[in-house]
């Protein structure tokens, strides 16, 4: 299983329009057969800046969801292009 932590931060004039993205994006993602978990939190003190806690199968399935319709058009057209920020981690369970 693999574990994707991502932090994104935005511009506040532009933290409603994304949270109605994120919102689409991850009832799309829940339904992929490889997407173990897809959670997407806003910030409550700071509302432009928002957490997803994305589980995999593996390694194909994270691959599989970036080569989506959606994935392009949500995430790399939109999601990323308004973010100020972007911190990424992946990370595997402890066994």
């Amino acid at each position: 299983m693999l574990i994707q932590l991502i932090r994104y931060t935005f511009a506040p004039e532009h933290a409603d329009r994304v949270a109605a993205i994120f919102k689409e994006l991850q009832g799309l993602c829940r339904q992929e057969a490889g997407v173990v978990r897809f959670d997407v939190a806003r910030g409550q003190d700071k509302p432009y800046v928002f957490v997803l806690w994305e589980q995999y199968r593996d390694e194909a399935a994270l691959k599989a969801h970036a080569e989506t319709e959606y994935f392009a058009r949500l995430v790399v057209n939109g999601i990323r292009p308004l973010a100020k920020d972007r911190v990424a981690e992946t990370v595997l369970p402890l066994e």
